[in-house]
């Protein structure tokens, strides 16, 4: 059974940084991708960052480019979202998701595995 447990959320003030880690057993990496994705309070669940596990492809939305990284351990099957200069906007519950490498796009459509989502808040 594949399960992504996500850990690292919490309070912060605009411009600290975060750091969110996202563990995944019963799936071995190499072929997927990991992504993380959002979800403010009334609103759609978006697409943050994605990595692809073998060759380390990133990719990311537009919105947090330049402020946000997603890396890869692979000898502790881990990715993680490094957050830096967080904004108010920035609040939201983040999940992790797996998706084999050939699903299509950064959907969340494309993405079979979830994990349980943490809670980021950003105060002004």
């Amino acid at each position: 059974q594949v399960q992504l447990v996500e850990s690292g959320g919490g309070l912060v003030q605009a411009g600290d940084s975060l750091r969110l880690s996202c563990t995944v057993s019963g799936r071995t990496l190499s072929g997927y991708a990991m992504g993380w994705f959002r979800q403010a309070p009334g609103k759609e669940r978006d697409f943050v960052a994605g990595v692809f596990w073998s060759s380390g492809g990133t990719y990311y939305a537009d919105s947090v480019k330049g402020r946000f990284t997603i890396s890869r351990d692979n000898a502790k099957n881990t990715v993680t979202l490094q957050m830096t200069s967080l904004k108010p906007e920035d609040t939201a519950v983040y999940y992790c998701a797996t998706k084999p490498r050939f699903s299509l796009g950064w959907g969340s459509q494309a993405f079979d595995y979830w994990g349980q989502g943490t809670q980021v808040t950003v105060s002004s």
